[in-house]
């Protein structure tokens, strides 16, 4: 490999492994996403499912169900509903955000409106409950219907946490582990769960899943504050435009001086943002050190998905998964 060849990333390895799985999840998305009635909503859901996203999550579940040696078909269907899930969610989150850019594209809501995102992702969450219900798993479904009801939660809690500076991190954990972790938990363990795994691995993928999420999801907040656009998929400095008090902003509040309290009050808790505030924040974030603090924290957090994995058997693909843990904070070096 030459000097200047890029490096494969552990979710490129992760994908190349998995190649042929994955062409079969897309195919099943693909053919369920499809409305005889509605053409809009295959037009809303292509938007999203085929642009360019990872598939992060629905690999998650393929390479648990492989590692614990699963040869059937049903990881396919599970993946896929994975999918589902995870881009209703997205059609929610960005009517509900306001947002305009969803991986470095135009919102669904923005190309057509708040309606048809809102009631397309009400059509996936309906297409992934016939998908999961076809493994035949009751446990499976529970697992699932579960983390669909805890997103749910997860993204009511943040409404009302995200701009009240009496958030702490207690909170925004929760908030965290609700709106992002569930899936990543539910990707994993359903896996396991359909390879009729032991209770021990089962809890060992589960425990990965939250780890990894909770880790994705704090290298997400602190790349808002310092991370390149294009890598982002969205604009720097989204999450303080939005008024998100994200775990950068809780650790520089809770070591805040009076005056920069009330800075915080003016720009998140009120919405009153002028020209410069954005840099005002950035300064005292780098005052109290909380952008290392919240990177010390997603380092912890790789390192509890990476010691999960010890309870699986020795694969390939743990070790693909013990790389794409360490891969998630390598974004934030």
């Amino acid at each position: 490999m030459g000097l200047d060849t890029p490096r494969e990333t552990p979710h490129e390895r992760l994908g190349a492994f998995l190649a042929d799985d994955l062409a079969a999840v897309n195919a099943l998305i693909r053919e369920r996403m499809a409305s005889r009635h509605a053409p809009r909503i295959p037009q809303v859901t292509a938007h999203l499912v085929e642009a360019g996203g990872k598939r992060l999550r629905p690999m998650l579940t393929l390479a648990a169900a492989r590692l614990c040696g699963y040869d059937g078909t049903h990881h396919v269907h599970l993946a896929a509903t994975v999918e589902f899930i995870h881009t209703a969610t997205l059609l929610h989150d960005d009517v509900v955000d306001e947002s305009d850019k969803r991986r470095g594209r135009p919102t669904a809501n923005l190309l057509w409106d708040n309606k048809s995102s809102v009631l397309v992702g009400d059509y996936l969450f309906a297409r992934s409950f016939q998908l999961m219900v076809e493994t035949g798993s009751l446990r499976v479904l529970d697992i699932l219907a579960d983390a669909s009801a805890t997103l749910a939660e997860g993204e009511v809690l943040q409404l009302t946490a995200a701009r009240d500076l009496a958030t702490d991190e207690g909170i925004y954990l929760q908030v965290v582990r609700g709106k992002t972790a569930a899936l990543f938990a539910a990707a994993t363990e359903v896996g396991g769960v359909i390879a009729r795994a032991a209770p021990a691995q089962i809890a060992a993928l589960r425990s990965y899943g939250d780890a990894l999420g909770i880790a994705f999801q704090i290298v997400d907040d602190l790349l808002d504050y310092g991370g390149a656009a294009d890598a982002l998929g969205k604009n720097v400095g989204d999450d303080f435009r939005e008024r998100k008090l994200t775990l950068p902003v809780i650790k520089a509040v809770a070591r805040a001086t009076p005056e920069e309290r009330a800075f915080w009050a003016r720009t998140i808790e009120k919405g009153d943002q002028g020209a410069g505030d954005l840099e005002e924040a950035l300064r005292l974030l780098a005052r109290h050190g909380a952008l290392e603090a919240t990177r010390a924290d997603a380092l912890g957090w790789a390192a509890a998905a990476r010691a999960a994995l010890g309870a699986l058997p020795d694969h390939p693909l743990r070790d693909m998964l013990d790389d794409l843990a360490s891969y998630v904070v390598e974004r934030i070096n």
